[in-house]
């Protein structure tokens, strides 16, 4: 994470819920005038995408997750590779895991529809997070909106700041801290997003057999859940194989994420760090917390998800509104080059 503490030139802290929220030049009321039924046309697209898919809320907020940790939230994480972009998808914590972008193709199809050139790809990101929380059952919040877009990428920046499954608890707080976000609340809340999705065998199976070069699983790991795992995972085994992150509740936004690492249940490393490392006291309480007070937990996500979302914005007359979030404006063919220049 060495070069992100240039990245986070402006850093806006919004943690009201309810009344009105505003984020330097971002505001809820944004799209009022100029696309009224942007959330609701999101919201349409996940309910029927989540019938014959019921991980994509989980992947929609990931993608949201994994474009605001590395230069901000720009949509970044949504452009193909070309001759001048290196795709950050191809970027070590995406590659072949991150998912959902042909939902988010259809999303931008139907705005542009109704709404030509308004509605950025970065708020797309950002609306969509929301409402995959809300319609797995979690909390609401008022999203800050008016982000534009990227015309850039970078893979390399990508590889630098998100963060690796096998991650240490000090690894993760220095993730957090080098892009402005809290190394305790923060982190513990946004890690409460793992109440709902899928993990493959290759961002576990570490912890299995061999924990460390120690010639043994990970002593942290639940004994009945990693008897379960070693079947599901055996060595050699097939790394693109998926299981639930929450053994409890795998498709409900809820509490249950804490109760599982209290139960030594965490799937992911970096999810039983949180609970398991010596000494985390302040870390261990949160999430002591959460799992006794579910509407903590929530107060908590609303709250650093507008942070989170607020990271360095590009706003105003910054970057452009993509009319194909995989293409720069620069790089479309055909009618709709004919609108960048009014963009």
């Amino acid at each position: 994470m060495h070069i992100s503490k240039a990245i986070v030139a402006a850093f806006f802290f919004v943690v009201l819920l309810g009344g009105t929220l505003a984020c330097g030049q971002l505001t809820p009321t944004f799209y009022d005038q100029t696309c009224p039924n942007v959330s609701s046309i999101i919201r349409d697209v996940i309910t029927e995408t989540l019938v014959s898919d019921p991980r994509i809320g989980a992947s929609l907020i990931r993608l949201h997750f994994h474009d605001c940790l590395v230069n901000g939230c720009d949509g970044s994480l949504l452009l193909d590779n070309t001759d001048t972009i290196v795709s950050e998808k191809e970027a070590g914590g995406n590659n072949n895991s991150a998912r959902g972008f042909e939902v988010v193709d259809r999303m931008k199809a139907l705005l542009e529809s109704a709404c030509p050139a308004t509605v950025s790809c970065a708020d797309i990101l950002t609306i969509a997070a929301e409402e995959s929380v809300v319609l797995a059952g979690g909390p609401n919040w008022t999203v800050p909106l008016g982000r534009r877009d990227s015309t850039t990428a970078s893979r390399d920046a990508a590889n630098a700041f998100l963060p690796a499954p096998f991650f240490t608890l000090d690894q993760l707080r220095e993730s957090f801290t080098n892009v402005s976000l809290n190394n305790n609340t923060d982190l513990v809340a946004l890690s409460g997003a793992h109440t709902f999705g899928r993990a493959k065998c290759s961002t576990f199976d570490f912890r299995l057999f061999d924990f460390n070069s120690t010639g043994a699983p990970d002593q942290s790991l639940n004994t009945t859940l990693l008897a379960d795992l070693q079947e599901l995972c055996p060595q050699g085994g097939n790394g693109s194989v998926i299981t639930d992150l929450d053994l409890t509740t795998p498709d409900a936004f809820d509490s249950n994420y804490y109760s599982n690492l209290q139960g030594n249940q965490g799937l992911l490393q970096t999810d039983q760090e949180l609970f398991s490392t010596p000494g985390a006291d302040d870390v261990i309480a949160l999430v002591n917390a959460f799992s006794a007070n579910q509407t903590a937990f929530f107060e908590s996500f609303a709250e650093s998800m507008i942070r989170m979302g607020n990271l360095s914005p590009l706003t105003g007359t910054e970057g452009e509104i993509r009319l194909n979030c995989r293409v720069v404006n620069a790089n479309l063919a055909g009618p709709d080059s004919m609108l960048v220049s009014s963009i």
